[in-house]
């Protein structure tokens, strides 16, 4: 293993550190390894901006988006990335050049892209961040505390028919809906790709938030369904003990994605959930995911997503479906989590409006 021992200085003070990077202790930086064909998922690279593409921007561990410049140092994690809208990647790294596949930061090789997509931001790999013992610094490093499942904290899970269906804005809504009802809640962000965007959608909307980042996944893809249920029960009893009553978590991309798939299918996540909202874009998808998880023993009690922009498209929906649609103002509204969320709680407060 080669070790550069003096790249802390370059690691830290001047390299943009990305959001899947969060929770890494800088400090622990002491060298790199240019062993870059034994980098699997989570391990932190360092890397020079080559070629701006399709991601203009990085999403920084601070929360905000930086403009990316050619010559950049940025550390990334490595990973995955299933995206229909955008790239599928894997977590490999097999030339002189990688590609930025999220602009959370997360770095690998794109597979294939969806057609509207600019060729991917390209990046030199320099070498791995390593320790001072020498080892590749993981993100899975840094995880929160490995917790037993929470039995007792209300669960609502968001699922949706598609990448962009509206899942993000529902799960928020629905979050800023319990604050407003007097009832403690927290978001979760439970799969899908590292990215800040999700996360303070729920702190915007007063829900605390955890995502799989916090139980050491830069992404969720690939990742074992044992591996998904574990960072599940942790970032849910995470959130009880910190005092939340209901946590909302969010499940990444459409019902026909692999891991969300194996979730619906059989997992200990479908079976703690105490409710779901499903998010649709239109009223199709609205009934086509209302089927979908009806035929996996699930029934959601509401639809929401995009489909909920429109009167004509609202109406069809639950002509179709015999779900109510519930728009982001509706599940903002106490009255409408007093009427649909309020008995679905394990522990039904007191202070939920009538």
């Amino acid at each position: 293993m080669t070790q550069f021992p003096h790249v802390s200085p370059v690691a830290c003070e001047v390299a943009k550190w990305a959001f899947t990077t969060r929770r890494v202790d800088r400090s622990d930086v002491h060298g790199l390894s240019t062993q870059l064909n034994t980098a699997k998922a989570g391990d932190l690279i360092l890397c020079e901006i080559a070629e701006i593409g399709h991601h203009k921007k990085i999403q920084l561990a601070e929360r905000r988006a930086s403009v990316s410049y050619p010559g950049d140092y940025v550390v990334l994690a490595l990973g995955d990335r299933y995206a229909p809208d955008q790239f599928l990647a894997s977590a490999v790294i097999d030339d002189d050049l990688i590609d930025l596949v999220a602009g959370g930061g997360v770095a690998g090789r794109v597979d294939a892209a969806h057609v509207s997509m600019d060729e991917p931001t390209r990046l030199k790999p320099i070498g791995l961040l390593t320790d001072a013992k020498g080892h590749v610094i993981n993100v899975a490093d840094y995880a929160l505390p490995s917790l037993p499942a929470n039995d007792k904290v209300t669960v609502i899970g968001v699922f949706g028919a598609s990448m962009n269906s509206g899942k993000t804005t529902a799960a928020s809504s629905l979050g800023h809906g319990l604050m407003r009802s007097g009832v403690a809640v927290a978001g979760v962000k439970a799969t899908g790709t590292g990215a800040f965007g999700d996360f303070n959608s729920f702190e915007d909307g007063g829900a605390p938030a955890l995502d799989f980042t916090d139980v050491g996944m830069a992404t969720t893809y690939r990742m074992p369904l044992a591996a998904i249920e574990s960072g599940f029960d942790t970032l849910v009893a995470t959130a009880a003990s910190r005092g939340a009553e209901v946590v909302v978590v969010e499940i990444a991309d459409g019902v026909f994605q692999q891991e969300t798939r194996a979730i619906l299918q059989s997992s200990r996540i479908r079976d703690r959930l105490d409710g779901i909202l499903f998010a649709a874009p239109d009223a199709l998808s609205a009934l086509g995911g209302v089927t979908v998880l009806n035929k996996v023993g699930l029934s959601p009690f509401a639809v929401s997503g995009k489909v909920s922009c429109s009167p004509l498209a609202a109406a069809e929906a639950a002509e179709v479906t015999g779900r109510p649609i519930l728009s982001r103002e509706d599940l903002w509204s106490p009255a409408i989590i007093a009427q649909h969320v309020a008995p679905l709680m394990r522990r039904e407060p007191e202070d939920v409006a009538a």
